[in-house]
């Protein structure tokens, strides 16, 4: 698995003129920069997925998304790699006839795309569906939705090992909640963690997350900053982008991190974090989700 080099993320300090003088110190981790494609918490999701994979000879793996879904294009990245064939279920008809860049990347790497209607993809962790799929697509290997899970959880724990107990806080982008997990309980106790939910009433997700976590306290997640739903977006979102780039040379993505970004402004304009708070936001990587506002960004 040397396709991913996990040592080139980097801390990169954000100028004070953002952060201060709310709090003393914000650093991002750059987990974007381990690959262009299999980027992020993405890899670390996969890799122990990949393992398995590899160590008992699937020919095909199989995951679901939805139609911004930054998993299933990294997905098929590592499946073309590896000479493995890939096969994605789509949450719902309606980019069947009209295609996200997404789902246009997803099958230039090679991967098959399923659309199905949002009633049947609710039954993606249903056995006799799961058992029906892996029957029609010739035995795949099947990877939850965003890798959500032992292997990812588990892969995800290792984020934890790049960074330093300095910081007070630790912030991530949440989707289906693996990262946080991970992070949760492979990082000390006293370091919180807060999850910033890019759905509009995406608090549903603590549920999903509770069972997981083998260090309970400390956590708190955020669903306010969702700009009108997942994948949605609009002109201050885009004005904000282009400012923090500006001013930290640091390009977000549309989906994930500038929604955590532009949420942790608000709170810092709020007065939310304590004066000594020292601040590390996770770049959770999906730079090619910005294909569809390319034309509004300036990087």
């Amino acid at each position: 698995m040397a396709i991913i080099n996990e040592h080139k993320a980097i801390i990169q300090p954000l100028n004070p003129i953002w952060y201060q003088p709310c709090v003393p110190q914000m650093e991002m981790l750059r987990l974007d920069l381990i690959h262009p494609v299999i980027s992020g918490n993405k890899w670390f999701k996969l890799k122990y997925n990949l393992e398995t994979v590899l160590e008992k000879g699937y020919k095909n793996i199989l995951t679901f998304g939805g139609a911004y879904s930054n998993h299933l294009v990294a997905t098929a990245a590592v499946a073309k790699e590896y000479g493995i064939g890939s096969i994605g279920i789509i949450r719902g008809n309606y980019a069947k006839n009209n295609p996200t860049a997404t789902l246009d990347e997803c099958r230039a790497l090679g991967m098959r795309l399923l659309f199905v209607g949002w009633e049947e993809y609710a039954r993606k962790t249903d056995e006799a569906w799961l058992n029906d799929l892996v029957a029609e697509f010739d035995t795949p290997y099947v990877i939850p939705e965003g890798g959500a899970n032992d292997a990812g959880r588990r892969g995800a724990e290792d984020i934890a090992k790049l960074i330093p107990e300095t910081y007070s806080h630790i912030c991530v982008s949440a989707g289906t909640g693996t990262t946080l997990i991970g992070l949760r309980n492979a990082l000390p106790a006293a370091q919180k963690i807060l999850g910033f939910v890019p759905m509009k009433e995406g608090s549903y997700i603590k549920e999903e997350i509770e069972p997981h976590l083998r260090v309970k306290e400390n956590w708190q997640l955020f669903d306010e900053w969702h700009i009108g739903g997942f994948g949605k977006w609009n002109n201050k979102l885009l004005a904000f982008m282009n400012n923090f780039y500006r001013i930290n040379n640091i390009p977000l993505d549309i989906i994930y991190t500038s929604k955590m970004m532009y949420g942790l402004d608000e709170l810092l304009l709020g007065r939310y974090f304590p004066d000594y708070a020292r601040i590390l936001c996770i770049h959770t990587g999906g730079l090619q989700g910005n294909s569809s506002v390319q034309d509004f960004l300036s990087y």
